[in-house]
């Protein structure tokens, strides 16, 4: 996913995988084996050894061990090195995947091991709940993310922080206005800031409807577009040749390189996920109906587990994102002033969902008891 986005949308990409699998884990049937630190040494000495290792921009994503994480971080310090003479010549995106709503889905001792490299990474990419365990806020509402945010800019030193899954109460603000929205259709939002010269944020946010299907990869899509789209924004800046494309004091959170690339990338995520999400129901309904025709079901609980780890199977093949077929959208997002960024200002309002909401990344929502169709990966 990673690798397709960015290419598609004009970048030279050298891939080194941290996980080997025949299929993401979502299916919960798949082969292969998770990458070691050594292996993604040898891979990066084989790229440096070729003179293939002068990138302008690093996107480190899922990380299976502490020790990955570590090697990621060595990788990313001696490129930092490389370029210290050469301002804004290096741009590290970092997301520090280590789980969601609450669970941790990796290694304890890996949050330590991001922690000790938020302060090379020129912008973070964590969901709320990785927010949390890095800044050590628990948030709650807009004036805990704050807090959170502050945290992250003036302790550790990011520049830019972008978090996902965020939830906020429903609105009609910052949604697509061309279709309806009804009062009770969850929304979420990304809320992204860049530091001022003192390490104040500078809060936006943008808010998008949530569909009723859950996707693999959704993470991995927003990461690499953004790695385009901003690098996009910031030469419109004339920000490429400062150091960590930061902007001057005087321009206001809605109007940062970070909320002008993000409208990009949630007006095609939105096409993309929405005709995803109309492919995934006729599927569903396809699969429901040749359920009823079937005649002999098989009895017992081994024919029972085996019929429902078939339509696992189906459903999460046809919740696939299809960016492929939509690699146009990608290029040229449609409608982009839909998704205006909104500054957050101090004392905005608290925002929450219902429990029984479960989101991945951006905005696509599990609803409790309906027909989800992958855990993201």
């Amino acid at each position: 996913m990673a690798t397709f986005c960015m290419q598609t949308l004009g970048c030279e990409v050298s891939a080194i995988n941290t996980v080997n699998y025949s299929n993401h884990v979502g299916y919960k049937r798949f082969k292969g084996r998770k990458s070691t630190a050594d292996e993604v040494a040898e891979l990066y000495a084989g790229l440096k050894d070729a003179g293939l290792n002068n990138f302008d921009v690093l996107l480190s994503g899922y990380c299976p061990s502490a020790a990955l994480v570590e090697q990621v971080g060595i990788i990313a310090r001696e490129r930092r090195l490389e370029a210290n003479t050469s301002p804004g010549s290096f741009f590290w995106i970092l997301d520090p995947v280590m789980g969601d709503n609450g669970q941790i889905y990796v290694a304890e001792e890996t949050v330590p091991a991001y922690k000790s490299l938020l302060r090379d990474a020129d912008l973070i990419l964590p969901n709320q709940f990785e927010a949390e365990l890095l800044s050590d806020v628990k948030i709650r509402d807009f004036d805990s993310m704050r807090q959170a945010i502050r945290k992250l800019h003036q302790t550790y030193q990011v520049p830019h922080v972008m978090i996902t899954s965020v939830r906020l109460p429903p609105t009609q603000a910052n949604t697509p206005s061309k279709e309806p929205h009804p009062a009770s259709m969850a929304k979420l939002s990304v809320v992204g800031s860049s530091a001022n010269s003192k390490g104040e944020p500078r809060m936006f946010r943008i808010t998008v409807p949530a569909l009723p299907v859950f996707f693999s990869g959704t993470g991995d899509m927003f990461s690499a577009s953004l790695v385009a789209r901003l690098r996009e924004a910031a030469q419109h800046a004339g920000l490429l040749q400062t150091e960590h494309w930061q902007s001057p004091d005087d321009v206001q959170s809605a109007d940062l390189p970070l909320a002008k690339a993000t409208e990009k990338v949630l007006a095609s995520m939105h096409i993309i996920l929405k005709d995803t999400a109309e492919h995934y129901e006729v599927a569903a309904e396809k699969y429901r109906d040749s359920m009823d025709n079937q005649l002999n079901l098989g009895q017992g609980e081994e024919a029972k587990e085996a019929k429902e780890m078939e339509r696992h199977l189906r459903l999460t093949r046809a919740a696939e994102v299809r960016v492929v077929r939509n690699a146009e959208v990608l290029r040229h997002p449609p409608d982009v002033g839909e998704f205006k960024a909104q500054a957050v200002e101090e004392g905005d309002v608290k925002g929450d969902h219902g429990e029984d909401d479960v989101a991945d990344e951006l905005g696509v929502l599990k609803v409790a008891g309906g027909d989800g169709a992958a855990h993201q990966t």
